[in-house]
């Protein structure tokens, strides 16, 4: 998570205005997507190209554009704050387009905030596209039960599995299904209108949100924004074990109706975990429009690219014109056929040193007596070595007990 944010803020995304778009889907698509990934990449592609459509548009309300391109950066989750089986998308995008100047080099065109309205007219067009695309692929409601749902068929444990960790449901054991137990302090019915959010519409099922935005300059919370994108299901912090044994896992935040947290019988909490590993072979990180490791513009839009070229930074964004529909050198152009190789000369992924002091802002190298930076000296493998060192400096040499085994439960 944290390794894929500092990667992406480092190299990838440019220093301009990004918008992440949410997009839900309704029970019975998230179903067929949490184990068909040929399916997830036609709607991702359905739900970005549909998109850019509303971003080129826009940008071209403001006079016309040459070559217009957008950028964007989605991951695909697969849970619900409740563990429970969610498939939808976290898309980032650039919030403007890059746009051919009169010398053929990338220049950003900013773009006004979409209103409430463009983002409703943007899931109505999803809503009705997805729905056009499924019913093609004879996956629409009318479509055969065993042609359309083939898990159904073939593994029916896993099918079972799937659909009521979708629905919120226990699928074996005693409680097979029951809803998950949840619990909390209830909400007053009048005070619903609290959880409503601007920019965000829904239309059958489908639900969009895109009221996050960041401006260019705000590079530490693009890189939180991208962990939270990138994070795995289970927070530990919000799971505990009850004194009866069962497992207690908090949400987020309050639902809807109140509920604060759910609580599982342990089979159930592993019930719940099979259901969220992805399908094999099934990226949950895409990129699209520049970002595309083919894209043309590519190597003059991403900063680890342009940095080879430069003699100096880009300009910050405070010192780039914000006005809308006007065109601003937000990159440093440089020739196609030049080699673009990182001035940093960093690999692809961090050391542990590097994404502790970037989450945490702990250098793990800095002498905790003198403050001055420590270096490697050898390292020790041999056991004996390292308890005589630990010993001569007064530490435990010795492993800390491992405690009994719980004693197994017996499930009827």
């Amino acid at each position: 998570m944290a390794d894929t944010a500092a990667h992406l803020v480092d190299r990838v995304f440019p220093h301009v205005p990004v918008r992440q778009w949410v997009l839900s889907f309704p029970h019975a698509l998230r179903y067929r997507l949490a184990y068909d990934s040929d399916l997830i990449t036609d709607v991702l592609d359905i739900f970005i190209k549909t998109v850019f459509a509303s971003l080129i548009r826009r940008a071209a309300e403001f006079g016309a554009v040459r070559k217009p391109q957008c950028g964007a950066v989605s991951f695909i989750q697969r849970f619900g704050s409740a563990l429970d089986l969610n498939v939808h998308i976290h898309a980032l995008l650039l919030d403007g387009i890059y746009a051919a100047d009169d010398q053929g080099w990338p220049r950003f065109q900013v773009l006004l905030s979409p209103d409430n309205e463009e983002v409703a007219r943007v899931t109505a067009s999803l809503a009705e596209a997805i729905t056009d695309f499924l019913r093609r692929r004879g996956l629409g409601p009318e479509s055969d039960r065993e042609e359309s749902d083939p898990l159904s068929r073939d593994q029916p444990w896993l099918a079972g599995l799937y659909a009521a960790s979708v629905l919120g449901r226990t699928a074996f054991g005693p409680n097979a299904g029951r809803r998950t137990t949840r619990a909390g302090d209830q909400i007053d019915p009048e005070s619903m209108e609290a959880f409503a959010s601007p920019r965000c519409a829904n239309v059958n099922g489908f639900s969009l949100h895109a009221n996050v935005a960041l401006n260019g300059a705000d590079r530490k919370r693009l890189e939180r924004l991208i962990r939270y994108c990138a994070r795995p299901p289970v927070a530990v912090e919000r799971l505990e074990e009850l004194s009866d044994r069962r497992v207690l896992y908090r949400l987020k935040r309050p639902w809807r109706n109140g509920a604060t947290h759910v609580v599982f019988q342990p089979q159930e909490l592993l019930e719940k975990l099979a259901a969220l590993v992805p399908a094999p072979r099934a990226h949950s990180e895409r990129y699209s429009g520049v970002f595309a490791p083919a894209a043309a513009w590519r190597p003059l839009i991403v900063p680890a690219a342009a940095a080879a070229d430069q003699d100096e930074p880009p300009p910050p964004m405070d010192q780039l014109s914000l006005t809308p529909g006007v065109s601003v050198k937000a990159s440093v152009a440089v020739p196609p056929e030049t080699s673009v190789i990182s001035s940093e000369g960093h690999g692809r992924n961090y050391t542990w040193s590097e994404l502790m002091k970037r989450v945490w802002g702990l250098d793990v190298f800095e002498c905790p007596r003198c403050h001055g930076p420590m270096r490697f000296l050898a390292a020790i493998h041999p056991p004996d070595a390292t308890r005589r060192i630990l010993e001569c400096l007064g530490l435990p040499s010795r492993a800390p007990p491992i405690a009994r085994a719980a004693p197994q439960l017996s499930v009827s």
